[in-house]
């Protein structure tokens, strides 16, 4: 996925490839999962300058996704707390513009030196990580 930012939303157009297909032309659930943590993910690291680690998602499915066929993705925050944690939603649209599955995230966030204590990244990776984020 290529990732690209408006004002408050980290947007990506992705066409899922047929062998990620579940049912025949369908794309995957975990497939749709794992697009979903993507992007939430990338809202939460580009606009909170945090690295996000994944405490839970929900997904609703609200219309068929088809493999081979162009979608738009979003990802925007929506809250942060106190307890180091931010709520993050998603949605996938179709090449017609509907909304076929929409999902919010809770995400843990952790700075470059907790994630270094916690040897979750290297000073190498998060020099390099960080830095573009930060001229962003």
């Amino acid at each position: 996925m290529k990732f690209f930012a408006d004002k408050d939303s980290i947007i990506s157009w992705i066409t899922v490839p047929e062998h990620l297909c579940g049912w025949n032309n369908i794309v995957h659930g975990g497939i749709i999962s794992t697009i979903f943590d993507e992007i939430m993910s990338w809202a939460g690291i580009y606009f909170l300058k945090q690295i996000t680690l994944t405490k839970s998602i929900t997904i609703d499915f609200m219309k068929v996704i088809f493999v081979n066929n162009e979608l738009r993705v979003e990802g925007k925050v929506v809250d942060t707390n106190r307890k180091r944690e931010a709520v993050i939603e998603g949605a996938i649209y179709n090449h017609n513009g509907q909304l076929c599955a929409k999902s919010t995230g809770t995400f843990a966030l952790l700075s470059p030196a907790v994630a270094k204590r916690m040897r979750i990244m290297s000073d190498k990776n998060i020099k390099s990580f960080f830095e573009p984020l930060i001229r962003a």
